[in-house]
């Protein structure tokens, strides 16, 4: 087989452009405010399900970019959602992006009081970042412990509801999605088992570009840098 695409950008637009095939011999026609989201996260997954498993409240999309145009903080809950953000897209738009986990104070609070560090880290960040954006890929914890701060007034810019796996993944997902239609607080959910740190990285790299005005992979590279020259 003839290899034809070796450039990083040149293979993301081949991507997209086979994504944009497979969708329309499926019949699928994405809102324009939902599309760059889902498309990102079936490039990194090569997974078509979430087309139908990707849940949106109502312009969370657009009320995000907007967020993030502003130079709104993102919180993780894994350093490995942390790592696959795109670092010149959080660098122009100003966006501080940073996770509790590894934190030594956020460790021992969890071991004393019997929670999940993901748990106590989202408390922290309801303190600390009370307007910021929230992306959890990993631990249905988090989602549980947001919907206690958000109970308590906390409210913030997005939240990106993305663990995967099999224990209060689901009911986790469902009760935030819930609670943020009932506050109109932007979220985007995968309802179901499916998610992982790399989707909720996903999800906030098509949002972080669409701000910053990088989605296509071509230009991306200028895009980025007109605010540091």
């Amino acid at each position: 087989m003839k290899i034809t695409y070796q450039q990083g950008e040149d293979i993301e637009r081949e991507s997209m452009r086979i994504i944009d095939e497979e969708l329309r011999k499926r019949g699928v026609c994405l809102p324009p405010e939902q599309d760059a989201v889902v498309k990102r996260v079936i490039h990194t997954t090569a997974d078509f399900d979430y087309v139908q498993t990707l849940c949106f409240t109502e312009h969370a999309a657009p009320r995000a970019r907007v967020a993030f145009a502003a130079g709104t903080s993102l919180i993780t809950d894994t350093n490995m959602a942390l790592s696959g953000l795109s670092r010149p897209a959080l660098r122009k738009l100003g966006v501080e992006a940073l996770c509790y986990m590894a934190d030594p104070a956020v460790a021992a609070e969890a071991k004393e009081r019997r929670l999940t560090r993901a748990a106590v880290s989202m408390e922290r960040a309801a303190r600390e970042y009370p307007g910021a954006a929230v992306a959890i890929g990993n631990a249905p914890t988090a989602l549980l412990a947001l919907c206690e701060q958000i109970a308590a007034g906390f409210r913030p810019a997005l939240i990106v509801a993305v663990p995967v796996g099999f224990v209060n993944v689901v009911e986790s997902k469902e009760r935030i999605l819930r609670l943020c239609r009932e506050q109109k607080i932007p979220c985007i959910a995968a309802l179901g088992r499916k998610g992982g740190s790399t989707v909720a990285a996903a999800v906030c790299n098509a949002l972080l570009y669409q701000a910053a005005g990088a989605l296509d992979p071509m230009g991306r590279a200028a895009a980025l840098e007109e605010k540091r020259e």
